[in-house]
């Protein structure tokens, strides 16, 4: 599930429970509509309320970059669990600057 804002110029996408194959594709579609039809300057991911991710999560956060990116704006991904930071670690996202 997603709650999406959008104010000052920022588009910020709440996720919450699960995130895997199952769920992924229906969450890239609403952020995606979301920042399609607003072209924001930033795009916040909050993880604070994923209770679990597999490679679909970290897939997420790819295809947004690369769609924020094509869109002039950047990413920003916050409130990331302890129980999922090491996945984040591990996939090598820190790497673009995108986790606050």
């Amino acid at each position: 599930m997603v709650d999406l804002t959008y104010q000052d110029g920022a588009v910020t996408a709440k996720l919450y429970g699960e995130i895997d194959h199952h769920i992924a594709p229906s969450l890239r579609g609403e952020i995606d509509a979301c920042c399609e039809s607003r072209r924001p300057a930033r795009l916040i991911l909050d993880y604070g309320a994923v209770s679990f991710m597999d490679s679909s999560g970290i897939g997420l956060v790819m295809g947004r970059y690369r769609m924020i990116t094509l869109l002039g704006g950047r990413l920003e991904v916050v409130n990331i669990p302890p129980s999922l930071k090491k996945i984040f670690t591990l996939s090598g996202l820190e790497g673009l600057g995108v986790i606050k």
